[in-house]
């Protein structure tokens, strides 16, 4: 029998990153405020969270990053014109990611790592579990991977990642776990876990993304956990230790997610989330797969 844990409520989206991989453009702009289609990236992720049932969100960001509390924020002077012009359509746009959620801001200062920056939602969330969602990963609404993983943490406890199975040849790009199957077809028990392995080393070819839910006691593990790959604080590491030690803070499951997902920290990948995103769109979608067909025949 299934025990029920308590409700989560509470979103950690870390936002401080550089966005070097796309210079100049994120020279003056945040990376997570680059379009996808006609919305930020960021906002994806937010409208993510609300749909799991997340509706308090922590942004932990870092320097030159105010646009993004501007932008989940009023702007009564733009709201003011559009009215006066009687444009509803995009005065109800504009609104929309202000009406989201309840948004905090809490600032990194040194970038130590993921792991870092997670403990440093650590204040506001408290002794509650929580989720993390990275920005770089876009997870398309028709597949509610969060919602699942929310569902799987209130069921079992602990914590639980998200898992994408990817060719052996490109596990050395992501962290990845050791699990055992569990009951539940898209659940599996996490036993270890090993930050970017080379393939020959690699315990499965499944690679841990950007989505998590956490037990609080991560917090004190995050706080003895020395740097690690990359001299940063890895939460890879104080998973692992939570996977070794259930008594700690339960144990770890992943959910195995095989649904859409875009990565918007590669710009190939960011160039194709945008393209497939633009043409499932009923108001762009018809003229842009027409236009698509004619460029693609044309260059062939």
């Amino acid at each position: 029998m299934t025990q029920s844990h308590p409700r989560i409520s509470k979103a950690v989206i870390p936002a401080a990153g550089l966005g070097t991989r796309f210079l100049p453009a994120t020279k003056a702009t945040p990376k997570e405020m680059l379009p996808v289609v006609d919305k930020p990236a960021i906002q994806y992720v937010v409208e993510e969270a609300v749909s799991a049932g997340l509706d308090d969100v922590l942004m932990i960001t870092g320097r030159n990053k105010r646009p993004l509390e501007d932008h989940f924020d009023r702007n009564y002077e733009l709201e003011s014109a559009l009215q006066k012009k009687g444009d509803a359509d995009r005065l109800a746009k504009v609104q929309e990611s202000s009406d989201l959620a309840t948004m905090h801001y809490v600032r990194q200062g040194d970038p130590k790592g993921l792991g870092h920056a997670v403990l440093c939602a650590a204040p506001h969330v408290g002794h509650e579990p929580f989720a993390v969602l990275l920005g770089d990963d876009l997870i398309d609404p028709r597949d509610p991977l969060l919602q699942r993983m929310v569902e799987v943490q209130e069921q079992r406890g602990g914590s639980v990642i998200a898992l994408m199975e990817v060719a052996p040849e490109q596990i050395h790009l992501y962290g990845c776990a050791a699990v055992d199957p569990t009951d539940d077809g898209d659940v599996v028990k996490v036993h270890d876990l090993v930050e970017k392995p080379a393939a020959a080393d690699a315990p499965s070819n499944y690679a841990i993304i950007g989505r998590y839910v956490l037990d609080p006691h991560i917090f004190d593990i995050l706080r003895k956990t020395e740097p690690g790959r990359g001299g940063e604080i890895q939460l890879t590491d104080a998973l692992q230790q939570l996977a070794a030690d259930e008594k700690v803070g339960g144990p770890v499951h992943g959910v195995v997610f095989k649904g859409r997902r875009y990565d918007t920290g590669d710009r190939g990948d960011y160039l194709r989330a945008i393209v497939r995103l633009a043409c499932e769109r009923e108001d762009l979608g018809p003229d842009f797969r027409t236009w698509l067909r004619s460029y693609v025949a044309e260059e062939m």
